[in-house]
């Protein structure tokens, strides 16, 4: 049955079906082969459960106020003011970006659209800094990471809904790691542009930091909203990601006016495509997931893998390697579909937090994101900047091994995730 299951979804996957195509047919195989007695309707019927998820809501709307702000004006007042405050220290330029992406990940939850929003202005001016394009690619893709980690995530999102951990706590619980990522890429980013001589830009007038501030407090508000609305207790995730669209409606159509009342539609059309694909990707995957609690594979690949009596430190590395490896090959919601049911069990009776767990699972979903062959990062950055898969990759070394670090960092020391809840 696993065999079967396994053998039908990889060979789908390398004749290059699309992966609904390949989430789909080895459930039904294993469906129609081994469970004779139960209708495949059945497996239609937990597919759209799957979507009916009321928390669900919250991915295209967070999409579709990251379109807005992307059409828009936001990623633009943002990077100036970050660069007025922080661009004339040694690597400065650098720190900026990566400051510059976990802001606007505090946005928009997407790291395909921090890619774009912040890569395009980010990479004439590194250029023009004396940046080796390596560095460059490597540390927007790498940075632009960050967004799944700060709230909001649609990552987040995704394992909450296949476990029932809180979206909420996941949310604030992703706050400290996020950060502890962006102190690496900027103690990197200094000590990198001190070997390499890079150049050191001129210092920013107070005035000038004024005026940076005066036009970036508004898109700053998104953060506010988002994360203090629900640290707060006013909104739900969902709640926000409404609110979400509506401010950024309220910011770039009527404030900024940088987008037209007629440019709405065919923003929406875009954002209903991305969307269209996730939540057929999510149905499939429910599919699969609901065939193989069927069949008990978890709890088969649970005790091969993991034994019988587990250690929590053990079950922490077998899930790391297993979400690395994983993302690598596949989109990171179709990963956690998959694998959530498998560890989620094994992982709650070793007494590990589930909200440790999730930040762990989203921490390696980041990773995969700009992990090759086929990090999703890496072909939105050969597109945005129309370069070549290995001028994108060549820098990405150092990046992976501080991924690497705050992974192990967060098996040990779990708190890195879970103090910020503390508060809640």
């Amino acid at each position: 049955m696993v065999l079967l299951l396994m053998s039908i979804l990889v060979i789908f996957m390398l004749l290059s079906f699309p992966l609904k195509v390949s989430l789909l047919l080895s459930p039904l195989a294993v469906v129609l082969v081994f469970m004779p007695e139960i209708d495949p309707v059945f497996l239609v019927q937990q597919m759209v459960s799957g979507v009916e998820v009321f928390v669900l809501l919250a991915v295209p709307m967070f999409i579709f106020a990251a379109d807005i702000m992307c059409t828009g004006q936001t990623a633009d007042r943002l990077l100036d003011f970050v660069e007025r405050f922080i661009g004339h220290v040694r690597g400065g330029l650098g720190i900026t970006t990566a400051a510059a992406c976990t802001f606007f990940g505090a946005i928009s939850g997407s790291t395909q659209a921090t890619v774009v929003a912040i890569g395009k202005p980010m990479q004439k001016r590194l250029i023009k800094a004396g940046y080796a394009e390596k560095d460059i690619y490597s540390l927007i893709i790498s940075s632009a990471n960050i967004a799944l980690l700060i709230p909001p995530s649609v990552v987040m999102i995704m394992y909450a809904v296949m476990t029932g951990v809180s979206v909420s706590d996941l949310f604030i619980a992703g706050i400290g790691p996020g950060l502890l990522i962006l102190v690496f890429f900027a103690v990197y980013n200094f000590f990198a542009a001190k070997k390499n001589n890079i150049p050191v830009a001129p210092k920013a007038t107070w005035a000038e930091r004024l005026h940076a501030f005066k036009r970036a407090i508004l898109p700053m508000g998104f953060p506010a909203i988002i994360i203090g609305g629900i640290y707060t207790g006013l909104f739900s995730p969902t709640e926000a990601a409404a609110a979400s669209v509506l401010y950024a409606f309220i910011l770039e159509v009527l404030i900024f006016k940088s987008v037209k009342i007629k440019d709405i539609p065919s923003i929406a059309l875009s954002s209903g495509m991305v969307t269209s694909v996730v939540f057929v990707l999510v149905a499939a995957g429910m599919g699969f997931s609901w065939v193989i609690s069927l069949a008990r594979i978890p709890q088969m690949i649970s005790a091969s893998i993991l034994g019988t009596d587990p250690s929590a430190l053990w079950i922490l590395f077998v899930v790391t390697i297993f979400y690395f490896i994983g993302c690598m090959f596949v989109d990171q919601l179709v990963v956690i579909i998959i694998l959530a049911p498998i560890f989620i069990g094994p992982a709650i009776a070793a007494g590990i937090d589930p909200l440790h767990l999730g930040i762990i699972v989203t921490l390696q979903s980041a990773i995969g994101a700009v992990t090759p062959p086929f990090g999703c990062n890496i072909f939105t950055a050969c597109a945005v900047f129309d370069k070549s898969y290995s001028q994108v990759v060549k820098g990405l070394a150092p990046y992976m091994i501080m991924f690497v670090i705050v992974s192990i960092l967060m098996i040990f020391f779990p708190e890195i995730a879970l103090f910020t809840t503390r508060f809640l």
